[in-house]
């Protein structure tokens, strides 16, 4: 095979040198025949990929094209049964090749993204964040809890609080907690379609009252648009890594204290993203915000329960004891975290009966 060096020294040697053919056979070594076509070529010899060979799929490609218009996603898996029934017995491999370039034309096209700024104060991103491993509360036993996060997108500032359920009303005491934390109330609050927050992506009452008590707006996200709050994704990824990672927690107290402490120094370095200082950007962003109000939100689960004849009250996965005269009337119930809001204990009152602070175990009958 004559490359485009050899070719180049054959013409220079006869045209150039004046050398003939036979003499430029001895120094090159080639054969007389790959010398004499060199010489009649004006253009260097190129050498592009062979034809390609028939495959053994080609005859069933129209029927793939059909199957991938009616339904794109179909698997590799049942295109291959619907084209063996037609007599195909190649391997899956040349049909999986075939299919990443025949799949992308039926798919729609992939959604693009184009960078965002924020602007001091306008938004609050919050979110749901499960550690990856249950927190102690206590009688040898471990409960699964979730982190209400949450992240000034402008100052990239974080705060989190611990809680063990869903449901909004330990929800809102997490973002009451957070803004607290923050120091003061943005413009909107983003969330994505959490059952307690906005369900099918419709605000429940719930969260619209709390929105409406602080004067927030509030943005849902659509289903699967997790990118939509990226600032605060990337920070779980770092509060699992460099929170979690390496730490051992006594309680949930000891879990939010050490949270709290992890949530001050990371908001006091300088941010790889925005190139600042997190907390001086806070104090900046805190301009543009509206002061917390003197009064946050009550978020205490009150409720209406008839006591039995033996008087206790259930309430999350425990029996607490109520006065023995309140048996078959209906007292009214409350349910708080205790001040100081850093300390994540709650208590449980019947406001009529008894007051006694409540377990996140599930214990013993609860008797005051």
């Amino acid at each position: 095979m004559l490359d485009v060096e050899q070719w180049a020294q054959i013409r220079r040697m006869k045209h150039v040198e004046g050398l003939s053919q036979r003499e430029i056979r001895r120094r090159t070594g080639l054969h007389r025949d790959t010398i004499r076509r060199a010489l009649a070529s004006e253009k260097p010899p190129s050498y592009g990929p062979r034809p390609k060979r028939l495959s053994k799929l080609d005859p069933f490609i129209p029927g793939i094209e059909e199957l991938l218009a009616d339904e794109p996603r179909l698997s590799g898996v049942r295109i291959r049964e619907e084209i063996e029934k037609e007599g195909y017995d190649g391997s899956k491999t040349i049909l999986d090749d075939l299919l990443r370039e025949l799949r992308p034309r039926f798919l729609p096209p992939p959604r693009s993204f184009q960078r965002t700024r924020y602007r001091p104060g306008e938004l609050a991103q919050f979110d749901l964040c499960e550690p990856r491993q249950e927190i102690p509360v206590g009688y040898g036993q471990s409960r699964r809890g979730h982190i209400v996060t949450c992240e000034l997108p402008y100052s990239r500032a974080f705060a989190g609080a611990l809680v063990f359920s869903k449901e909004f009303p330990d929800i809102a005491w997490g973002m009451k907690r957070c803004l607290s934390r923050l120091g003061a109330l943005p413009a909107k609050l983003v969330w994505d379609r959490e059952g307690a927050i906005a369900p099918k992506g419709k605000p429940t009452e719930e969260f619209l009252a709390f929105c409406g008590q602080l004067s927030l707006g509030w943005v849902i996200l659509d289903a699967g648009d997790c990118e939509a709050k990226g600032a605060l994704e990337r920070s779980h990824r770092f509060l699992h890594g460099n929170f979690e990672a390496g730490r051992r927690f006594a309680n949930a107290l000891d879990f939010q204290d050490q949270l709290d402490r992890w949530c001050e120094r990371i908001n006091a370095r300088k941010h790889r993203s925005t190139r600042a200082v997190v907390s001086e950007r806070l104090a900046e962003e805190r301009e543009r915000m509206r002061p917390l109000p003197a009064a946050m939100p009550d978020t205490d689960r009150r409720f209406v329960t008839r006591v039995p004849a033996q008087p206790y009250l259930r309430f999350d996965r425990n029996d607490y004891s109520l006065d023995p005269s309140l048996g078959g009337r209906r007292p009214a119930g409350c349910a708080s975290p205790t001040p100081p809001i850093s300390r994540r204990s709650m208590t449980c009152a019947a406001l009529v009966g008894a007051r006694s602070t409540s377990s996140f175990a599930r214990s013993p009958a609860m008797t005051s």
